[in-house]
């Protein structure tokens, strides 16, 4: 029992750190303005460069998460049977149980913030209207973690862009 313990305390403080590593990151949103392979410009975008309205709505819920994943780490430690720390056997299950539910909820927090995000960027993409329409988005780096904790965890997904054709045709996505 104690080394299943111990794993769920690793992975689970492991999915904290790709949180925190996620949330920090730079490369939520990668815009290319390219004419060509030689003069591309790569312009990378994070949580803490726009206050748009639904950034600040994802920003505030991975702060949600980081700050959920650290209370769920602190109390998966103290809930542990090989630890001295948490009082009776009984304590000590109602701790871990706590530590389980307060990881849930720290993963959902994730996955909303970054499925919003990934929303408004494929709206924004396929929006024949919007200003910056030519350009290509890419889900880089935060995204990519936050899917591969997300699989890790037992759902979610993936999503790549390509760069959008000269000549916009709805039906040609579909």
């Amino acid at each position: 029992m104690s080394r299943a313990q111990i794993s769920a305390l690793v992975f689970g403080v492991g999915g904290f750190g790709a949180l925190v590593a996620a949330t920090t990151s730079n490369e939520w949103k990668v815009t290319t303005r390219a004419s060509s392979v030689i003069t591309a410009t790569w312009v990378y975008q994070g949580l803490w460069m726009n206050c748009a309205g639904y950034i600040q709505a994802c920003r505030g819920l991975m702060i949600a998460a980081v700050s959920l994943g650290f209370f769920g780490s602190i109390f998966a430690l103290f809930g542990m049977k090989c630890t001295k720390v948490g009082g009776s056997e009984k304590a000590k299950a109602k701790i871990a149980c706590l530590a389980g539910i307060v990881f849930i909820l720290s993963g959902l927090c994730s996955m909303t913030g970054c499925s919003l995000y990934a929303n408004k960027i494929t709206t924004e993409f396929f929006d024949p209207l919007y200003v910056e329409q030519k350009m290509g988005y890419a889900y880089n780096g935060a995204t990519s973690v936050m899917s591969s904790r997300t699989k890790f965890q037992g759902g979610g997904g993936d999503f790549k862009t390509t760069n959008p054709s000269k000549q916009f045709d709805k039906n040609a996505y579909v």
